[in-house]
């Protein structure tokens, strides 16, 4: 008999059975209002009807046609449906599977394009778990260790994280940039930088949008030195923050922009774009691999772009992002061991914060699984795991955002209350 890995820890007890929209049906005969949307994927709710047909439709035409072998229709399309969203200049695109295989793909481009050999990396970044992209990750180190040596050639800068450092933003940013400029003297010298590359909101580091006058002074730094800046828009892009790409908050764009998660409503797929300047520059057999770009996927990946375009979700991620955040606030009034509520758009993240100012990590996890016993499933982050995220659907509706607002709150006073009751 066997059995799943004992390393495979679930967030909630949770069997589902079927799921629609925002709702998991357990196997338990329960409804779950679902705020995890396996992490941020299932940009179109669960079984979005027309993307359910068309990867129906797909699957009776060709499964897998290997894309340097043979080419398939699906994804010359949303090759197409990608120009009309990526940002201007980015015309070049190659598929892979997941996140950490595009977050591998664009750090080996911007190597090739560059002939350098350093990657600069912020505090807090999450960019996968395989062996390079698990070295570029500062999320925490459960990421990378037990298996090093981790690749070489990554530096580590801080990132602008106002709460944790008690400044404002514009004190913090000015504050990261010193640090990174203070890095080119002390760590890797511009002409030995390949890139930079950050997330517009951290995930696993704590779903802190990034300011736009870092990522600008990023910008600054990287046409003045001729470095490579690549978002890793793999949990912020499609929506999620309530522009379409998270970088869109600022006036920064990037060279090589990496994509996965919401583009295909839960098929794996993934992809970076750059020029074709920049993307001709790799060499030959440097980008493949069998899976990449799977018809299925690209199939379902088409019909999300077309259903996010068609149902407004940008503009809806945008809106009831705003009603999610200040509903959280008013939990946070309530409750003052919420230290922090940040977020953009259906990207929401809730801060537990001690009395003496530490990270109030039992108390969040408490809160994230009585969160399922409020029938709503939420998922915690950042590198101590005090904060709980919130990650709806994009096509969530304000009638939902208030009940998973109403769920969180009883949480969060359940949790109070015994801990209060055991104080006592």
């Amino acid at each position: 008999m066997a059995n799943l890995s004992p390393a495979l820890k679930q967030a909630t007890p949770v069997v589902v059975d079927h799921a629609l929209g925002s709702w998991i049906y357990g196997t338990d005969g329960v409804d779950y209002l679902d705020f995890t949307t396996g992490i941020g994927v299932t940009s179109t709710g669960h079984c979005h009807p027309k993307v359910v047909e068309a990867a129906r439709e797909q699957v009776g035409k060709i499964i897998h046609a290997q894309y340097t072998t043979v080419m398939h229709k699906p994804l010359l399309a949303l090759t197409d449906k990608l120009g009309e969203v990526l940002p201007a200049g980015l015309d070049s695109v190659f598929y892979a599977n997941s996140g950490s295989e595009a977050v591998e793909a664009a750090i080996r481009l911007a190597r090739m394009a560059t002939g350098r050999p350093n990657i600069v990396v912020f505090q807090g970044g999450f960019h996968g778990r395989t062996v390079a992209a698990a070295s570029l990750t500062t999320a925490g180190t459960k990421f990378s260790a037990g298996f090093s040596p981790l690749m070489s050639g990554v530096h580590m800068a801080p990132f602008p994280y106002a709460y944790r450092y008690g400044l404002d933003e514009a004190a913090a940013v000015e504050f990261a940039l010193r640090e990174l400029d203070y890095l080119f003297k002390t760590r890797t010298a511009p002409n030995d930088t390949a890139a930079f590359l950050i997330e517009p909101a951290l995930g696993d580091g704590g779903y802190l949008p990034t300011p736009p006058a870092f990522m600008e002074g990023l910008r600054e730094r990287a046409d003045q030195f001729g470095i490579k800046l690549i978002f890793d828009e793999v949990q912020a892009g499609v929506g999620r923050t309530g522009k379409f790409w998270g970088h869109q908050h600022s006036t920064a764009t990037p060279d090589i922009l990496i994509t996965a998660k919401g583009i295909a409503s839960g098929f794996p797929i993934s992809a970076i774009a750059a020029s074709t300047a920049t993307m001709s520059k790799a060499w030959p057999g440097s980008q493949g691999g069998t899976y990449g770009g799977n018809a299925v996927a690209a199939a379902a990946g088409v019909a999300t772009l077309q259903v996010v375009e068609e149902e407004g979700l940008v503009e809806n991620a945008r809106v009831r992002g705003e009603q999610l955040q200040a509903g959280l606030r008013s939990v946070q009034e309530r409750f003052p061991i919420i230290g922090d509520v940040r977020g953009l758009g259906l990207m929401q993240g809730i801060e537990f914060t001690a009395a003496d100012g530490t990270p109030d990590v039992d108390t969040a996890a408490a809160v994230q699984q009585e969160t399922t016993r409020q029938q709503l499933l939420t998922l915690t982050c950042g590198p101590a795991g005090n904060v709980v995220r919130l990650i709806p659907a994009l096509v969530v509706t304000e009638d939902e955002i208030t009940l998973g607002v109403e769920r969180f709150e009883a949480a969060v006073a359940a949790v109070i209350g015994a801990v209060a009751v055991g104080a006592s």
